[in-house]
């Protein structure tokens, strides 16, 4: 593929996980460093999140866990739990995630994370978070 294929496909898959979330990260990446943007779009998402081996519901919970586990990625949490919720987890699975993480990441990152999922659940009007039955 040519670099402008790459990023055309890139693009729809980013659409298709983070909608205008995604486009929001792109476009707020144009005036200083478009090449991040281009990168973003065309090696994460169009070669990375389309590879066929993990489901995109799988993808999230991985990139879930590594933002946590990383700390100080609120702004890329905030953009990926609603990617998450996008693709089909709900907002308990999501919550239990962010659980699990205390105990291989910690106490303070964890709770981190679960701040920013109640900002976007409350956004998307999905308080409180019910656990699954």
């Amino acid at each position: 593929m040519s670099r402008e294929e790459r990023y055309e496909h890139g693009m729809k898959v980013l659409s298709d996980v983070d909608g205008e979330a995604g486009q929001r990260v792109v476009d707020s990446l144009a005036d200083v460093s478009p090449e991040l943007g281009h990168q973003v779009v065309a090696w994460a998402f169009g070669d990375m999140y389309a590879r066929p081996d993990l489901s995109p519901r799988d993808r999230q919970l991985v990139t879930l866990g590594v933002l946590t586990a990383l700390g100080g990625c609120e702004i890329e949490l905030d953009v990926h739990i609603n990617a998450a919720l996008n693709v089909g987890l709900t907002p308990a699975e999501i919550s239990e995630a962010l659980l699990h993480t205390a105990v291989y990441a910690g106490m303070p990152r964890s709770i981190n994370a679960t701040l920013v999922a109640k900002k976007v659940f409350g956004e998307r009007d999905l308080l409180p978070v019910k656990p699954s039955e």
